[in-house]
C-alpha cells in the first residue's frame, strides 16, 4: 500500500484546495421596488415575484 514519505506542507495542501471556496452569492435588483434581492425568490422588502404579490410585505 502506498504510505507518503513526506508530510503534506501547509502550502501544498492550501494549494489543492484553492478551488473548493463557496461560490458568491447572486444579487439582482428587483423589478418593484429595486432592492437586492435573490434570483427566482419573492422580494423581502415587497413581497413581490414575477410582477404579482405573493406575500404581505414585513413591517419593519
Amino acid at each position: 500500500m502506498a504510505v507518503p514519505k513526506r508530510r503534506t506542507s501547509k502550502r501544498k495542501k492550501r494549494a489543492r484546495n484553492t478551488h473548493k471556496a463557496a461560490p458568491a452569492i447572486a444579487l439582482q435588483a428587483c423589478p418593484q421596488c429595486s432592492s437586492p434581492k435573490r434570483p427566482h425568490r419573492v422580494c423581502e422588502e415587497c413581497g413581490y415575484y414575477a410582477g404579482e404579490l405573493r406575500v404581505a410585505a414585513q413591517e419593519a
